[in-house]
């Protein structure tokens, strides 16, 4: 069975850090890319950032400087670490993944919640 498991979020105050982790069973990083996403309620969810499967990064423009994925291919786990945090990237955070010969996320982890205050 394929499953992702997200875990990492909580409160940090505005200028911090949390790093998020998504650990995959079931799936394999040389077929699959992974991405995290976030969603306020009320808003649509919106993509931050992805790894594909041969290793290339993806960001959205709100992130790129603050935010970096990773993946440790022996620990099956993609990392967010987001340096810099703004009230604005309160949201629900989800793991996602993808096989590489598709565009459509398939496979959803449980969202985790970061809160920054200001």
């Amino acid at each position: 069975e394929v499953q992702l498991q997200a875990s990492g979020g909580g409160l940090v105050q505005a200028g911090g850090s949390l790093r998020l982790s998504c650990v995959a069973s079931g799936l394999s990083f040389d077929d699959y890319a992974i991405g995290w996403f976030r969603q306020v309620p009320g808003k649509a969810r919106e993509a931050v950032a992805c790894i594909d499967k041969a290793g290339s990064t993806y960001y959205d423009d709100s992130v790129k400087g603050r935010f970096t994925i990773s993946r440790d291919k022996a620990k099956n786990t993609v990392t967010l670490q987001m340096n810099g945090l703004q009230p604005e990237d309160t949201a629900v955070y989800s793991c996602a993944a993808r096989r590489s010969d598709t565009t459509r996320y398939d496979i959803w982890g449980q969202g985790t919640q970061v809160t920054v205050s200001s």
